[in-house]
């Protein structure tokens, strides 16, 4: 087990023409599991290689167990990465995959080797397939062999790569579980990179949200939920996505009204909620965010309420989507129990306490308590 630390990581391609990974700065203490997360390009999979040795980084230092493995070959580095496609070779049988990597990086005998794929076979419940070859195994033991590869060397780091993509739903439910099971029991600090946020707030114990090749947010799950830096951050956490609304802010004496920049929407805010969060709001236009989950329908004429035309019922369920017709995507969450029909008129509202403010020019949530990396301009 290590911890890693990664200090103004950098990666360019063409000449310094294209920045996959800009100036980031990491710390994954030992025995954490850590999701790494963001659209594609975000930059996430070129910081999983460098910290794996397969690619060299333009500029920064990563170390692993406090030492500085900047410049050590992947075969060198105590770490073992998951890839999404499995990589396993073909031509070899299960156990001959499990034990390629003990008999090119250690000293063991064959009969230890034998033994260690034996125990890391039962433990992923493979044990039945180690004659077998991959061609003649489902998606779901294609995974758990890579897993059981990797596992078997016993390093220091997993790094995972999108591993579970190219599994059914149903079969990533039942993974995502067994590798957090198999993390807790061994204690190994692990990296996860995902494109899908559901699996990164629900498999780490920290996550970190990467956009444009830089720094976002990292911390606990529900913390970036509850109090994303960054309208960025606010719209890629969390499904359905956060509603947000241009508005304009409006004084009067000592009262702050803020209206929809496009109309139909006027939202009063009161000057203890400010003053708890310690925010003067200083500019004349911000986006207003709030979640689907905290929209309520309300009686019409209600105060700080908008009233929207529903294009969409969505039923999911437990609950039911409903797509409103606001010139911009506005989705509110309500019980199924609420009976409305597309073409209805319904008014909505929610309480200040659950929403959002950004800085129309930075992104930055004004609301936020504590910001752990600086916001960055939306894309």
């Amino acid at each position: 087990m290590a911890r890693v630390r990664v200090d103004s990581l950098r990666k360019e391609y063409d000449v310094g023409t294209v920045v996959a990974v800009d100036d980031l700065d990491l710390e994954i203490e030992d025995g954490e599991f850590v999701t790494v997360v963001g659209p594609s390009g975000c930059g996430k999979t070129t910081t999983l290689r460098m910290l794996a040795g397969l690619e060299e980084p333009t500029d920064g230092r990563i170390e692993i167990g406090g030492e500085d493995v900047t410049d050590v070959h992947a075969k060198n580095r105590d770490v073992a990465m998951v890839f999404q496609n499995y990589a396993l070779y073909p031509h070899k049988t299960v156990f001959e995959n499990m034990e390629f990597g003990l008999r090119m990086s250690t000293d063991l005998e064959e009969k230890e080797r034998r033994q260690r794929v034996v125990e890391t076979a039962e433990m992923m419940d493979i044990e039945e397939l180690l004659e077998d070859r991959p061609d003649e195994l489902s998606g779901g033991q294609k995974q758990r062999v890579a897993l059981g590869r990797a596992i078997v060397r016993e390093p220091d780091v997993f790094l995972f790569d999108e591993p579970l993509s190219n599994l059914d739903a149903k079969l990533r439910t039942s993974m995502r579980a067994e590798i957090q099971r198999l993390q807790d029991e061994l204690g190994i600090t692990s990296v996860y990179v995902t494109h899908d946020q559901h699996e990164a707030m629900t498999m780490g114990d920290r996550i970190v949200i990467l956009n444009d090749g830089k720094l976002q947010q990292q911390g606990e799950p529900t913390e970036v939920y509850e109090n994303p830096a960054n309208e960025f951050v606010a719209g890629f956490i969390g499904s359905p996505s956060m509603n947000f609304i241009d508005v304009d802010v409006e004084r009067t004496g000592d009262s702050l009204r803020l209206v929809g920049a496009e109309g139909g929407f006027a939202f009063d805010l009161s000057t203890s909620f400010l003053a708890d969060r310690g925010v003067d709001l200083e500019s004349s236009r911000y986006t207003l965010g709030i979640r689907p989950e905290k929209v309520s329908i309300a009686d019409a004429g209600a105060d700080n309420s908008l009233t929207a035309t529903i294009d969409v019922v969505e039923p999911v369920g437990s609950d039911n989507y409903l797509h409103l017709d606001l010139g911009a995507e506005f989705i509110a969450r309500v019980g199924t129990d609420v009976d409305l029909e597309p073409g209805d008129q319904v008014t909505l509202t929610f309480d200040e306490a659950d929403i959002h403010l950004f800085d129309a020019e930075t992104g930055r949530n004004v609301f936020a308590r504590e910001r752990t990396a600086p916001a960055a301009t939306p894309p």
